[in-house]
């Protein structure tokens, strides 16, 4: 039997909301209240696009939107797959890289699924379907957490060296005002506590919430958390990734789930109505972010670019921003990867 399942609950309850009758000469009820757009991804609305010339606009929150995908597909001269988790960093990250590297202004497209699925298209060979669109754009650089990384270099399809450059740990997102009052890790296994949790089939973060929640309440509250309450409908998993939570949370439908830190704090940042809890350091989990070049990468030169300028100062406090921790000293420092092998082109 297969433990993780994603659960679809919040795209039902907005296809009934869509699909509700309009109100005709007195038959039946008047129609619910239509969706509130602002709660529906791409939250940036347009802003986090770097193609510098853009068309017509037809984007309606909820029904045609692919929040994920980033820039223009027309020659692009760097392709990022990065970890979905800081999806709200990357706008920032590319303008402030594309000043410095003006040639590549406009030509920069990135990816922010989970780690998980980027591994999935990339051995499609970059090919992608959304809806009734299919488009390939191969990766040149892939980042994720730094275990994820080392296992793609082994795998053969990254090539070393692996440069970590930033950490970040866990929090409990809940509804502004936390109307559940959850207290912390142990609250989560507590009945009636509905809860959005990120899938472990294809988020990386799955594996440190896994382990905080067994430090909080040993393996007991685990597999509450990610079994029991699965199997009885209290847990509802991510189909996509943890952007999905504060969209649950804000949608009523879920009363905590527990994600990195910095979304919270953006969450926050953008005046949606969410709130984070504090999770203590003893029972809390830190991830190590880190990229590496794709091995056969179309554009090698802009990619190590790129890599090189994540441990930067400019990029460490665009970081900074969101709550992430630089990595400064031991084996983490960050190193300069123009000494890498050139690849195959």
């Amino acid at each position: 039997m297969t433990r993780y399942r994603p659960c679809w609950l919040a795209g039902c309850a907005l296809a009934a909301i869509l699909a509700a009758p309009a109100h005709a000469a007195g038959l039946g009820k008047p129609a619910a209240a239509p969706p509130d757009a602002s709660l529906y991804p791409p939250w940036s609305r347009g802003a986090n696009d770097p193609a510098p010339r853009q068309g017509l606009q037809f984007t309606v929150p909820a029904v045609d939107d692919m929040a994920d995908f980033h820039g223009s597909l027309d020659h692009p001269a760097l392709v990022i797959y990065v970890w979905g988790n800081y999806y709200f960093a990357m706008a920032p990250l590319v303008r402030a890289f594309e000043a410095e590297h003006p040639s590549l202004r406009g030509r920069v497209f990135y990816v922010t699924l989970p780690p998980g699925l980027l591994i999935k298209a990339m051995a499609r060979g970059g090919t992608f379907t959304s809806g009734n669109l299919t488009f390939t754009v191969p990766p040149d650089v892939y980042a994720a957490g730094m275990k994820k990384v080392r296992a793609q270099i082994e795998a053969g399809r990254l090539v070393p060296p692996v440069v970590p450059y930033a950490t970040n740990d866990l929090t409990i997102m809940v509804p502004a005002g936390n109307p559940a009052h959850i207290t912390g890790l142990r609250a989560l296994g507590k009945p009636g506590v509905r809860l959005v949790m990120p899938n472990p089939a294809w988020e990386g973060v799955a594996r440190q919430i896994e382990m905080a929640l067994t430090k909080a309440g040993g393996p007991e509250l685990e597999h509450a958390v990610y079994v029991g309450k699965v199997a009885d409908g209290q847990t509802l998993l991510t189909g996509i990734h943890h952007r999905q939570s504060p969209l649950y949370l804000m949608q009523g439908l879920a009363d905590a789930g527990v994600t990195w830190k910095s979304e919270a704090i953006f969450q926050e940042q953008i005046g949606h109505p969410i709130g984070h809890i504090d999770i203590p350091a003893a029972q809390n989990a830190t991830a190590v972010y880190a990229a590496a070049v794709v091995r056969g990468a179309a554009h090698p030169e802009a990619a190590r670019a790129w890599i090189d300028f994540l441990g930067s100062p400019a990029a460490l406090r665009i970081f900074e921003r969101y709550g992430f921790k630089p990595l400064t000293g031991g084996r983490h420092t960050h190193q300069p990867s123009h000494d890498m092998p050139r690849m195959t082109q």
